[in-house]
């Protein structure tokens, strides 16, 4: 992500402090403790211009429920800066820098999956395939059902392995039909689910997250 950025004539700071967004704590109702996690982030993430996540779930997290963990709080202000300057990968390549083809080049076909962060918690859907549209020699197919859950949900698929299993299955089915030897995602969460299932059931078919493939030459 950050060699792509480069590319772009972004200036790249990576604080190495810099720990989680805090959504895992909250999603289990640990509110107090997330609290603390996400203090933390508003520290670290202070000053830049942009912030830019290779994560649709962090985005969407700290974009739609930090409001109400620091509602009228003294950190409320800063939240609100947060949220105005926090971007998913691929939104902000297109959205903020007006920029879609990275000279990046990978032979063979792909299939896109939709994360249910970046579609329903973002809003993202034609922007990273405006992105892979300009990868040379890329192919992209949809899948069926490529809007549809893929089965990781963090704390889900440990509470419900069986369902999480299922809907990885179905999801890597639909894009085995489409012939993709990739399934290409802005999400790792989903792309670390679905790899689990691909190499335990041994299929011809690879996870690769946007900013991988944006990075190839």
């Amino acid at each position: 992500m950050v060699s792509v950025l480069e590319k772009a004539g972004v200036e790249v700071q990576y604080n190495t402090e810099q720990t989680c967004c805090g959504q895992p704590a909250f999603n289990a109702g640990f509110r107090d403790e997330a609290r603390d996690v996400c203090t933390k982030f508003l520290k670290d993430f202070s000053g830049a211009d942009y912030i830019v996540a290779p994560s649709a779930s962090c985005v969407g997290f700290v974009r739609n429920y930090y409001g109400a963990l620091f509602d009228n709080s003294s950190l409320h202000n800063d939240v609100r800066d947060v949220q105005k300057r926090i971007f998913e990968f691929s939104s902000f390549l297109v959205n903020v820098l007006g920029v879609d083809d990275f000279g990046a080049s990978l032979y063979g076909k792909a299939t896109y999956h939709d994360s249910c962060a970046a579609l329903r918690e973002c809003g993202i859907r034609e922007e990273p395939r405006r992105l892979l549209s300009k990868v040379r020699g890329l192919e992209l197919a949809e899948m069926n059902d490529n809007d549809v859950c893929c089965g990781f949900g963090g704390s889900f698929a440990i509470k419900f392995e069986s369902i999480s299993v299922a809907m990885a299955d179905q999801k890597v089915n639909n894009a085995l039909k489409t012939g993709a030897e990739y399934i290409i995602s802005t999400d790792l969460s989903c792309l670390m689910h679905l790899e689990g299932y691909i190499r335990h059931k041994g299929l011809p078919i690879r996870t690769m997250h946007i900013a991988d493939v944006l990075a190839s030459i």
